[in-house]
């Protein structure tokens, strides 16, 4: 079944592409007509990329990766921002900081320094500093949040990017192709939707039909979650010591065995244990190992 119909797409405007001179011949498949010189996008083609991108999101969520919302269009930020911290999801609504995917160790080092700067002022450094050092270091903060605050829970690359304006953050999009992330996108008759693994053909300048894509995808990250979360909680949970003897004790068994199975049942959890904090070290390492020396740290 259809994640939205016709008559919602009509009425939030998706349909209203470009001046015809402004399009792009790669979204003919996508354009239905042209009326008074504007391409109008095909609907139907808009409610079936939509599924397809909404299902694959869907996926992505329940596998619990992370998937980063680009918009830093005037008329999609605010629509952006609050419908995505809601699916606790990275999100771009500020200039788009170049190498963000490409020079990611750098961008990390940018968001620890935020974390820095906040410790410094919980644990009373920052008191100890002069007022220009504070004023300084305050207006540093400032930036790094305004640019970096929305991405501070990213630790490492997203597994998709989903961009509003093709056109506007072409530098994201190059990024992420680069690197083979898939891109998911709203496509206006401007566009070129061969650069893009998931287009949905759309109107990307009014607000009410970013709204209504961006409020679809959202609701369909929302499901996995969801499916994530009810997974997570059927996955059987290790048995208590006490609760492991009580049991084992009702089947007459001596109490030796008994000792021995719940002795074997410990090892194995220790085992297991010590192989996942040994998992964490490498990766933790093999990060450190990526890292290069941020020089201009501050210009983000």
């Amino acid at each position: 079944m259809p994640r939205t119909t016709f008559e919602e797409l009509l009425e939030a405007g998706v349909h209203f592409g470009h001046l015809k001179r402004k399009w792009n011949p790669a979204m003919a498949p996508y354009i239905f007509m042209e009326k008074n010189g504007i391409h109008i996008i095909d609907l139907e083609k808009t409610i079936e990329k939509l599924d397809e991108a909404a299902s694959a999101m869907k996926h992505i969520a329940r596998s619990g990766k992370k998937i980063l919302f680009v918009a830093t269009k005037k008329q999609a930020k605010e629509i952006v921002a609050e419908r995505v911290k809601q699916v606790n999801m990275p999100y771009v609504t500020e200039r788009w900081p170049g190498g963000m995917l490409t020079n990611f160790p750098t961008i990390r080092k940018a968001v620890k320094k935020m974390g820095s700067i906040d410790k410094m002022a919980s644990d009373g450094t920052f008191s100890n500093l002069s007022k220009r050092e504070k004023l300084q270091i305050t207006r540093q903060r400032a930036k790094l949040e305004k640019n970096l605050g929305s991405i501070a829970d990213l630790t490492r690359l997203p597994s998709a990017l989903f961009v509003v304006d093709v056109c506007k953050e072409n530098i994201a999009v190059k990024e992420a192709k680069r690197l083979g992330i898939p891109v998911f996108a709203m496509v206006d008759t401007n566009s070129n939707p061969n650069e893009i693994d998931f287009p949905i053909p759309a109107n990307d300048d009014a607000s009410k039909s970013i709204a209504l894509i961006v409020d679809i995808l959202c609701k369909a990250i929302e499901e996995g979650l969801n499916e994530r979360k009810i997974e997570k909680d059927k996955e059987p949970q290790p048995k208590d010591k006490k609760v492991m003897r009580k049991e084992l004790e009702t089947e007459d068994l001596p109490d030796s065995v008994i000792d021995a199975i719940v002795k074997e049942e410990e090892e194995v959890e220790t085992e297991e244990e010590y192989v996942s904090d040994d998992s964490a070290d490498e990766d933790e390492t093999a990060e450190e190992a990526d890292e290069i020396e941020d020089e201009d740290i501050h210009k983000y």
